[in-house]
């Protein structure tokens, strides 16, 4: 098996990340001047998909954190599975502000689902990489890389699974979904993380 360089991927995607972030909050709208918060209130959508985005790609930085942080060397396919994720995390500064500008309009339906499968996409990349780790021993720094790696795998498959949901829901209240969201990236947060210490 032909190894790949660790740090230029995990730098490659730090980057990425935080670039993203910058972009989220780079099109937030700016109220007109008021003397006080009322002039924030029409724009809720935009602070709601913003947290909803941000809690987001931070949950993957942290999920990629951990993967490279238990395993030793990269592989051509995690490779081209980061950047597939990637993909699916730069598109959400578009998704974001698509659902944002259209979640009070009269078609919500629609931007509400494409922000939800940008999310399921993204998902599905990232534990695609971490199916990738697990099924290659041989890159893992420990024997209880494994099992932590799997229950990663279990924390973001439940975290989809609320997404999935939510993004049903919007065929029917877009408003709930857009909650549905909220919880999905509660959940993730507030599940317990990895605190191994292992050597990268």
């Amino acid at each position: 098996m032909k190894s790949l360089p660790k740090g230029r991927l995990d730098a490659f995607a730090d980057g990425v990340f935080a670039i993203v972030i910058t972009l989220l909050v780079l099109d937030l709208p700016i109220p007109e001047a008021s003397e006080d918060i009322t002039a924030l209130m029409p724009l809720w959508p935009d602070f709601i998909a913003y947290i909803i985005s941000f809690a987001f790609i931070g949950s993957f930085w942290l999920a990629h954190s951990s993967i490279t942080h238990l395993t030793k060397q990269e592989t051509p396919r995690s490779y081209r599975f980061t950047l597939l994720m990637l993909f699916f995390v730069t598109l959400l500064p578009f998704t974001t502000k698509f659902m944002a500008t259209h979640i009070n309009g009269l078609y919500p339906t629609f931007p509400v689902i494409i922000y939800g499968l940008d999310l399921l996409a993204a998902s599905a990349m990232m534990n695609t990489i971490i199916r990738s780790a697990v099924s290659t021993p041989d890159i893992l720094v420990d024997e209880s890389a494994k099992g932590e790696l799997n229950a990663l795998k279990r924390r973001r498959q439940i975290s989809a699974v609320i997404t999935g949901c939510a993004m049903i829901l919007a065929l029917f209240s877009p408003k709930i979904a857009l909650a549905g969201y909220v919880a999905a990236q509660l959940y993730y947060s507030f599940s317990p993380h990895l605190h191994g210490d292992k050597a990268a």
